[in-house]
């Protein structure tokens, strides 16, 4: 065998020996939060119209095989509906984030586990098992790269997925220390994804999760057929972290994959707003506020500088969205929609699509956003890396001034939302389209299933 770097290697590890009955409860446990709001988002999101394009492309050339589509019920291979199924999962802004490498893993990991569990008739605890590793993989090389990915303009997710897919595979298949070395390597050569979108829009932002997803999955099987990588594909002077993140890391770094690091997947952001995750500190700071939207003479918002660069000055349409992807990436108008009690969830944003939302100039909410300043403090990143947070100050037209400061915004892991309300957010997203009774079936079956169930059983009822 061609000697691993020791980084390179520990990443391996970290999927080969893991075991779902080692596993911490509170990992067992994030994994079921993980797939319960990554399941409802695919649900809600089926028919939109960009991830029916996605379903329709796929269907005139997709090859046959044992996975299915949620909703529709396609039976494609694998790769296929994983990449289907991601796009509906990340099709909204409203899916699961992830603090400290600013990424969304949910819509990866889940929807390769369920496909590669109904291909080769997996049961709920190799799913979960594959869940775990998936998202660990994902984002502890995340964490290592961050904030640099962000701040040299690339998608994390669209980058990190490739990682997240092909580990899970990896984990589900059974691969060698050697072979799993080689998926993640073969995955890194599918790396790609800019934060453009968040200016000039494009839906293809809503495909970069199944992009990632499907890459990933076809590494794996690239390396399970023999095809080979670069060993050094993480820290090599040509590896990943030098190339994507500008610099190098030590061989420390292992440590982080290691048998005594914390399981990130204990440690889950489940979005309250439909809408980037930079936003959520400043929609909760906004609540908050006593004084009324019509008097406020000026809001001053302290930003952190990745923050800046996807929702705030260095987005170029944050102050005069034209598109969806503009409205979710604007920190002015996610700001005034929540001071002005217009919500910042779901069905807001669906308003918005079908013209029932004005965001026009000399409306309630541009008027609104246009009071706004945003101001970058390297502060903020100096004393909260790995968070978003948010710095407000509002002073009224009658010399008043209120300051509020939000560092861990609700639904992330110090600040979690509770099971009841992920309950609410997922009725909120199915019952509408699957009835109620069988809505309250896929939950239970997600939060209390046996370990033991086959898969498919699970995949039959998101079948509509």
């Amino acid at each position: 065998m061609q000697h691993i770097p020791s980084v390179e290697a520990a990443v391996a590890r970290l999927i080969t020996e893991l075991e779902f009955d080692e596993l911490p409860a509170g990992a067992v446990r994030g994994a079921r939060r993980l797939m319960q709001d990554q399941l409802a988002v695919q649900i809600g999101c089926a028919d939109l119209s960009w991830s029916q394009v996605v379903l329709n492309l796929t269907r005139r050339q997709h090859a046959a095989g044992a996975a299915r589509v949620t909703a529709s019920g396609d039976a494609m291979s694998a790769a296929d509906a994983a990449f289907v199924n991601a796009t509906f999962g990340h099709g909204f802004e409203y899916d699961d984030a992830h603090r400290a490498s600013s990424s969304h893993p949910g819509s990866c990991v889940v929807p390769t586990a369920l496909a590669v569990g109904e291909e080769i008739g997996a049961s709920l605890r190799e799913v979960l098992a594959g869940i775990v590793a998936g998202y660990e993989v994902y984002t502890r090389i995340g964490v290592l790269a961050a904030p640099e990915l962000l701040e040299r303009g690339f998608h994390p997710h669209a980058v990190l997925s490739n990682f997240g897919a092909a580990a899970v595979v990896a984990k589900m298949r059974g691969f060698d220390l050697e072979q799993t070395v080689h998926a993640l390597s073969i995955a890194m050569s599918h790396c790609s994804g800019t934060t453009e979108y968040t200016s000039s829009g494009g839906s293809v932002k809503r495909v970069h999760a199944g992009i990632g997803t499907r890459n990933g999955i076809r590494a794996a099987e690239m390396a399970e057929a023999g095809l080979t990588g670069p060993v050094g594909f993480l820290t090599g002077g040509k590896g990943f972290f030098r190339v994507f993140a500008g610099r190098e890391v030590g061989e420390d770094a292992a440590d982080s994959f290691g048998p005594g690091a914390q399981f990130e997947i204990e440690r889950l952001w489940i979005k309250p707003y439909c809408c980037c995750g930079i936003n959520h500190a400043y929609i909760d700071g906004a609540r908050q506020l006593a004084g009324s939207p019509d008097q406020v003479e000026l809001i001053e918002l302290g930003i952190q500088t990745g923050g800046n660069i996807i929702v705030g000055n260095r987005n170029v349409n944050a102050y005069a969205p034209k598109s969806i992807e503009n409205l979710q990436y604007s920190l002015p108008f996610q700001f005034a929609l929540s001071m002005l009690g217009r919500g910042n969830g779901f069905t807001t944003h669906h308003d918005y699509l079908t013209g029932r939302l004005d965001l026009s100039d000399g409306g309630e909410i541009a008027e609104l956003a246009n009071r706004i300043r945003i101001t970058p403090d390297p502060e903020l990143d100096t004393a909260h890396p790995g968070k978003w947070v948010a710095d407000i100050t509002v002073t009224y037209r009658d010399g008043r001034s209120e300051h509020l400061f939000v560092d861990n915004p609700l639904g992330t892991a110090e600040n979690p939302i509770s099971q009841t309300d992920l309950d609410a957010k997922f009725r909120d997203l199915t019952v509408s389209t699957m009835g109620a009774d069988r809505s309250e079936e896929l939950l239970r079956t997600i939060t209390d299933g046996d370990p033991d169930l086959p898969v498919s059983t699970l995949v039959d009822l998101l079948v509509l």
